[in-house]
């Protein structure tokens, strides 16, 4: 098994480096604390997201004709890697590029393509997705949200939570109920989100600035240009545009550097001499590798064309777990960084705590491989 990087992914990588050496500015690491989702970042992912794309950084992946440069996952991969152990400077844009755009182009009409995808590809989108309802959560088939046609429109009644970037996302690739039937009758309707009728209502945060919200939907009419894929087809897409969305968060790559720097600053303090500290943190270091080595499993089937199945979970729920442990070793030893002392190691907690939530609840993770990677029984026998 080779685990060396090419020549050209290793001048990939370097591009990327050298791209964010000289765009973000030198207080970056204390700006990325306002989150992926505040106001202030938003703003400024749209100017780094469009010089990303003027230097075909932005969606190198994407295949040519839709205008990428049709790299493989592996560079798609390096591309996450870096841009999050960045501090994630594309803010809520990261989601337009890893699925939303790929799930377009795989699913979309020509009139959807046309009108989602330039906008994407030049760095001025902002998508949220209206998936976990109260008392849904990460059941996606249990939702409850509803869409009746009516003529050349759908009327969509519901109320969608915990969704990021609701209250600045001009779109919603939004899960409905079109038919009683549990799984096959959720489809996907892509609605701006400046139609009459839908109300944003931001959930106030413990930490951060919250991009977390309510979203509610009171007779809102969406034409039937809206429909994505077809009536009962959502659980076919989620499953395909999930798969890019778990991978396209290396959020392992953040925990490693943060734990990385957590480190440096302890030995530049004389706080590295107690053999506790270091076995806890070559401990914390040995789940990022796993993670991380997961995860590149996963890259490794796409890159031959195979299908990832639910093995993805394993990969997600070995990241969950790094970015833990990650936090609680900085809390237990450096927790001057969550007063402000190292805004890096502040910036990484802020998001590694919400790793457990985010891209599907840990707990939904562990149940997907009981079930399907380990084959267990759902009830004693």
């Amino acid at each position: 098994m080779d685990f060396e990087w090419t020549p050209e992914e290793q001048a990939f990588r370097l591009r990327l480096k050298q791209f964010l050496a000289a765009t973000l500015p030198d207080d970056w690491e204390r700006f990325s604390q306002h989150g992926p989702g505040s106001p202030a970042l938003t703003r400024y992912a749209e100017t780094f997201c469009g010089k990303l794309a003027d230097d075909k950084l932005l969606t190198p992946h994407w295949p040519k004709e839709i205008g990428g440069e049709g790299l493989d996952p592996w560079h798609q991969a390096i591309l996450a890697e870096e841009m999050w152990i960045a501090g994630e400077p594309r803010g809520g844009q990261y989601m337009n590029v890893n699925w939303i755009g790929p799930t377009l182009i795989k699913y979309g009409s020509q009139w959807q393509q046309e009108r989602y995808l330039p906008p994407i590809a030049e760095g001025r989108a902002l998508w949220c997705q209206g998936f976990s309802e109260p008392g849904s959560g990460s059941d996606l088939a249990s939702l409850r949200t509803r869409a009746v046609l009516e003529g050349d429109h759908y009327r969509v009644n519901g109320q969608k939570i915990w969704t990021s970037y609701a209250g600045l996302a001009q779109t919603c690739f939004l899960l409905c109920r079109t038919s009683d039937d549990r799984k096959r009758g959720i489809s996907i309707l892509l609605v701006p989100m400046d139609t009459p009728g839908i109300t944003v209502r931001q959930i106030p945060s413990l930490i951060g600035e919250g991009d977390i919200h309510e979203v509610f939907f009171d007779d809102v009419l969406v034409p039937v240009e809206a429909l994505f894929g077809n009536e009962g087809q959502a659980w076919e897409i989620i499953a395909y545009s999930l798969v890019n969305e778990r991978l396209g968060i290396p959020r392992y790559g953040l925990a490693r550097a943060a734990l990385d720097r957590a480190v440096s600053v302890l030995k530049e303090e004389g706080r590295w001499n107690n053999d506790a500290v270091k076995i806890e943190a070559a401990n914390v270091a040995a789940l990022c590798e796993a993670a991380r080595i997961a995860s590149y499993a996963i890259v490794t089937k796409r890159a031959h064309g195979e299908l990832v199945g639910p093995e993805s979970s394993s990969a997600r729920f070995a990241t969950v777990m790094a970015e833990r442990r990650v936090a609680e070793f900085v809390v237990e030893y450096l927790p001057e960084a969550l007063a402000d002392a190292h805004p890096y190691l502040k910036m990484h907690h802020q998001r590694g705590i919400v790793a457990g939530i985010a891209a599907g609840a840990a707990e939904i993770q562990l149940n997907i491989i009981a079930t399907d990677v380990l084959k267990l029984p759902r009830e004693p026998r």
